[in-house]
């Protein structure tokens, strides 16, 4: 497994880059296979990025029909809500290219009429009935070196497990929906797009001699793991 580290000035650098590098790895999978699988992650960063996808000069032109997007967990709110990761995805990317709705695979929303655990376990069967390889997935990462909804201090969901409900996240809103460690260690990249002097000590720790204490440490892309970090979340690892 390859570990790349890219360095920007800033979160805008990352975003930029990340979806320049997007293009690139698409026409490299899709030279290969009918259809990709890509996980996206919501925050500043993961949500920029969409919008530089969507601003890119080949969004026009490019099939985003071959592209299955997915969502690396979700805000279990209203389909309406703005906390609601797709909800902003959508703003962000899918309101401005030409994508079939078939394409995108949302978590349910809390408005559906389940509860976070039926809402888990519908989902779960839904993974499992898709089976998704996820050649690309992108990850944002908190200040606490948390990825997904999947937090510093909860128990590591058992193996086997695709989809976990999060009853009490640490972070607004509480209840959430998440892919696992186990499934994200499954895909065949997986891309860190971090900003921020506050992610510094958390990026220190991936790079440390325990990476494994935080979530951030515990995922690894089967084939290569790439890191797009701006000058201040990389300054206490790198020095400057």
């Amino acid at each position: 497994m390859t570990v790349v580290v890219n360095r920007f000035k800033d979160g805008n650098s990352v975003a930029r880059n990340v979806a320049e590098a997007f293009f690139v790895k698409m026409d490299e999978v899709l030279a290969v296979k009918a259809e990709a699988n890509v996980a996206i992650t919501g925050g500043t960063v993961g949500i920029a990025t969409l919008a530089e996808i969507a601003a890119h000069d080949r969004a026009a032109n490019f099939d985003f029909n071959r592209v299955n997007f997915w969502w690396g967990d979700e805000r279990f709110v209203s389909a309406t809500d703005g906390d609601r990761n797709s909800l902003q995805a959508h703003n962000a990317l899918f309101s401005k290219i030409k994508i079939d709705s078939s394409k995108l695979h949302p978590f349910p929303s809390a408005d559906n009429g389940l509860t976070l655990d039926a809402a888990a376990e519908q989902f779960a069967a839904y993974v499992a009935e898709v089976k998704p390889h996820f050649d690309l997935v992108f990850l944002g990462m908190g200040p606490d070196g948390h990825i997904n909804s999947l937090f510093p201090g909860k128990t590591i969901p058992a193996a086997g497990l695709q989809i976990v409900a999060e009853h009490d996240s640490p972070k607004p809103p509480a209840q959430r929906l998440t892919f696992t460690y186990e499934a994200m260690n499954a895909a065949d990249e997986i891309w860190f797009t971090i900003a921020g002097a506050d992610k510094a000590d958390a990026v220190n720790v991936a790079f440390g001699d325990d990476p494994t204490s935080l979530p951030v440490g515990r995922v690894h892309g089967v084939k290569k793991t790439v890191w797009f970090v701006d000058q201040t979340a990389g300054a206490t690892t790198w020095g400057c």
